[in-house]
């Protein structure tokens, strides 16, 4: 097993993909935190090592919002790095482990969301509801993937909602998002009712549902692409943080991949901690992180509300 950065292929013109120069590389290790009794404080920066050894050194009853995107139970490479598939007792195990590790690190309001996919949901599930308050299960569209043959086509991924207790935030109104209206209803004076008439078309702005049909995964056109084989879109995570999370809280995510949350949480003025054990990814991560400070925007959320997907967002003059 390799832990040096894998080779790319050749970039059609307009890939727009986000790799790392040797430059970019050497300027960046710098940056990455390996020891956190030299860190000060231990808040916006990037960790690399082993989750499972590296939270127990991190501040007790610190962490407002937890993001946890582990390997699902599949076979799976990360850049050399392979995650193989376990029994389900085994890998019910294995998370319960990692989730009695960061649990004492979350204050008594924090919100915790596990993602996962259909096969992992019986061990989510599980650990999950013997630690913490599972509240809901959001179901999230892949719009693109491989098909099946002998089964149904998977086409879509689980976060499961959990809190540590009973007080939590939950802002609900700052994940809003417009849909199209087709056959909207008017008051008896015309006007329109529960919806906006725009030039652009008739939208409705509505409470999120934990059915979401509007996220795209990265992919080679859009800026925050990268080869992580299981990135999260920004849009995804804003929705997580802005519900569950107030500015200048602190959002931690153990494996942290290509930096999606860390970047996120930048944008929407949350502090952030990332732990991720391979050397290119955190580099990478670093980057975005870098790039955030001139590039504020998350595709699919503008003027504080969430669009449908392959939806032309109206320019505005503020």
């Amino acid at each position: 097993m390799s832990d040096l950065p894998q080779t790319p292929t050749a970039r059609a013109p307009m890939n727009r993909t986000l790799t790392l120069s040797v430059a970019d590389r050497e300027r960046l290790r710098s940056k990455l935190v390996h020891n956190i009794a030299d860190t000060s404080p231990i808040v916006n920066i990037t960790i690399q090592g082993d989750c499972l050894e590296i939270a127990p050194k991190l501040p007790k009853c610190s962490i407002n919002l937890l993001i946890l995107d582990p390997p699902y139970n599949l076979n799976k490479a990360f850049n050399g790095r392979t995650f193989a598939k376990q029994s389900v007792a085994a890998y019910t195990a294995w998370l319960d482990q990692i989730c009695s590790i960061l649990k004492p690190l979350l204050q008594s309001d924090a919100s915790i969301y596990i993602c996962g996919d259909w096969f992992s949901s019986a061990s989510i599930f599980t650990v999950a509801s013997s630690h913490f308050h599972v509240r809901n299960r959001i179901t999230w569209e892949r719009e693109k993937g491989r098909g099946a043959r002998s089964n149904w086509k998977n086409a879509s991924e689980d976060i499961w909602f959990c809190t540590y207790s009973n007080t939590y935030t939950f802002n609900s109104q700052a994940v809003k998002q417009r849909r199209r209206v087709l056959a909207p209803y008017r008051h008896p004076d015309g006007s329109p009712k529960d919806w906006l008439q725009t030039a652009s078309g008739n939208f409705r702005d509505t409470f999120a549902s934990n059915l979401w049909t509007d996220i795209s995964i990265p992919f080679w056109s859009m800026p925050e692409n990268t080869d992580h084989p299981t990135q999260k879109s920004e849009k995804l995570i804003a929705k997580l943080i802005l519900a569950s999370s107030n500015p200048g809280d602190t959002v931690l995510d153990p494996f942290l991949g290509s930096g999606t949350t860390s970047v996120v949480a930048k944008k929407l003025h949350r502090q952030f901690i990332g732990i991720e054990i391979d050397e290119e990814y955190c580099l990478l991560s670093e980057r975005r992180i870098e790039l955030a400070d001139s590039h504020l925007a998350i595709q699919g959320f503008a003027q504080g509300i969430f669009w449908e997907r392959n939806t032309t967002i109206p320019q505005t003059s503020n």
